[in-house]
């Protein structure tokens, strides 16, 4: 019979449920906004991570290809047509070839130099530019989630404290619910942080390198084309074809 009217009453005593989904409800406009935004801001981070991945890894792997195959053309032409259009070598080539040909209009030799070593540069930095875009995204979500998160902490603090001061006691019951909406928005400010900034430092480091090997390009460029195709870097060598296997004797 006791044990029948303890049950009954632990029945009847309010249930208070502590979770995600009841934080923000409590928390109300508040709480339920810092959440949007981190969430816009998360979504954003690995949107650029994965597209800027995709475009750096068709540039190296073009990178690649043009160290093996491209200066086995015998013009710059005939190795341009051989790069897809409207990737970064073939930008870069089609620059050096359109500069090669305003050459002929300067009166100047030094000016006809520095004119090509200007619009590979020019090619350069353009595609750099285009890399780069947003990275800046992920630096500011890097730098501002911990504090919006933080934000949503400080509500969430303040609403424990106004809790107590109106129950006149530090109730578990009363203190638990803001408390865990205030932790809950830290570790969301951190949650999306943490990955912006390892994105963005990844992806800084890939377009140093890309970078780097256009600048390396160029320079290729800029002397094949002063030297009338006379200078060329080092080619690997081809692979040797297998030799047909010889018919076997009756």
């Amino acid at each position: 019979m006791l044990i029948e009217i303890l049950a009954a009453a632990a029945e009847a005593a309010p249930q208070n449920k502590f979770g995600f989904k009841e934080a923000l409800e409590q928390g109300g406009f508040v709480a339920q906004a810092t959440v949007v935004i981190l969430g816009i801001m998360s979504f954003g981070s690995f949107y650029i991570l994965f597209t800027k991945l995709l475009e750096q890894s068709k540039i190296l792997k073009q990178g690649g290809e043009v160290r093996s195959n491209f200066w086995r053309a015998p013009t710059l032409k005939d190795g341009a047509a051989k790069l897809a259009k409207n990737t970064a070598y073939r930008q870069v080539i089609d620059d050096a070839l359109e500069a090669e040909e305003q050459h002929s209009k300067m009166t100047d030799a030094l000016e006809g130099h520095d004119w090509m070593h200007g619009s590979l540069a020019r090619s350069e930095a353009s595609i750099n530019a285009k890399l780069a875009g947003g990275l800046p995204f992920l630096a500011t979500v890097g730098a501002t989630a911990p504090f919006i998160g933080l934000f949503g902490t400080v509500v969430g603090i303040y609403r424990a404290l106004i809790a107590i001061g109106l129950a006149g006691s530090a109730s578990i019951d009363k203190v638990a619910g803001p408390v865990g909406e205030a932790l809950i928005m830290t570790a969301l400010g951190l949650l999306v942080a943490v990955p912006a900034v390892l994105a963005y430092n990844w992806l800084q480091a890939r377009n140093k390198r890309i970078a780097a090997e256009l600048n390396g390009f160029s320079t290729a460029i800029l002397a094949n084309l002063s030297s009338n195709g006379a200078v060329k870097p080092a080619v690997p060598a081809a692979p040797a074809k297998a030799a047909p296997a010889a018919p076997k004797k009756a």
